[in-house]
């Protein structure tokens, strides 16, 4: 009976380990069994996961691209030097796109006879001479660029050099030559009314958010080329 006894107490626990290792085993099985399934799970979140990546970068390239597409600096557009070929004198020191010389000495002469006398300051400037008086001139003003650029375009970003663009003054109020209070004047009164005839539009009105208005700078339009070139410009007002 001792005997008997001695084994019942060994029987207890020998058959507390056979249930633990059932219980593992039971374990073992359900995890191989679910496994396939977590794996596709794991599977089909990964390949979810990377397809996102994947749509938003390109998402996040066409948005950078929407800000960037224009190539800017410092609120001016990228514009290309005329050749020289294209080019020519209207007044001493002074040239513009040959498309536009007609229709602008044409403007001229129609003002004259209702009284108004057009002076014209400034037509084709070189990227050589934009970049002096972006970089040399202005600097005396102790301007940074970002300044500078409210009211003088960057060597390479002018309208000036495509020979389409003309600053134009009051014959009878120099003192008003590349002022805002020449929009005071009768002639640029004049322009407003009479400028589209002649296909020449302002250029930088009061609602530019990047450069400063300049009722005296105009540009022309009357041309295939001049609307190419201007395009990007256009396209944003």
């Amino acid at each position: 009976m001792e005997q008997n006894k001695d084994l019942n107490q060994f029987d207890i626990p020998l058959a507390k380990r056979t249930l633990l290792n059932n219980s593992n085993s039971i374990l073992k099985k359900k995890l191989l069994i679910l496994s396939p399934f977590l794996f596709l799970l794991f599977s089909i979140f990964a390949l979810r996961f990377n397809r996102n990546i994947e749509i938003g970068a390109p998402n996040n390239l066409n948005f950078q691209a929407q800000i960037n597409h224009d190539h800017r600096i410092l609120g001016h557009l990228p514009y290309a030097e005329i050749p020289e070929a294209k080019l020519v004198l209207i007044e001493p020191n002074i040239k513009v796109h040959i498309d536009m010389r007609d229709s602008l000495l044409k403007m001229r002469d129609e003002a004259k006879k209702d009284g108004i006398y057009l002076v014209f300051l400034s037509g084709y400037r070189s990227i050589n001479l934009q970049n002096e008086i972006f970089y040399s001139l202005k600097s005396f003003r102790n301007q940074e660029a970002a300044e500078r650029a409210r009211v003088s375009a960057p060597p390479g970003y002018s309208e000036h050099s495509t020979g389409f663009a003309i600053d134009i003054g009051d014959a009878t109020k120099r003192d008003t030559d590349f002022e805002t209070e020449f929009e005071n004047t009768d002639t640029f009164k004049w322009l407003k009314k009479n400028a589209a005839k002649f296909h020449f539009k302002l250029s930088f009105k009061k609602n530019n958010k990047y450069i400063d208005y300049e009722p005296w700078h105009w540009r022309y339009e009357g041309s295939v080329e001049a609307l190419k070139v201007f395009e990007t410009a256009n396209r944003e007002i």
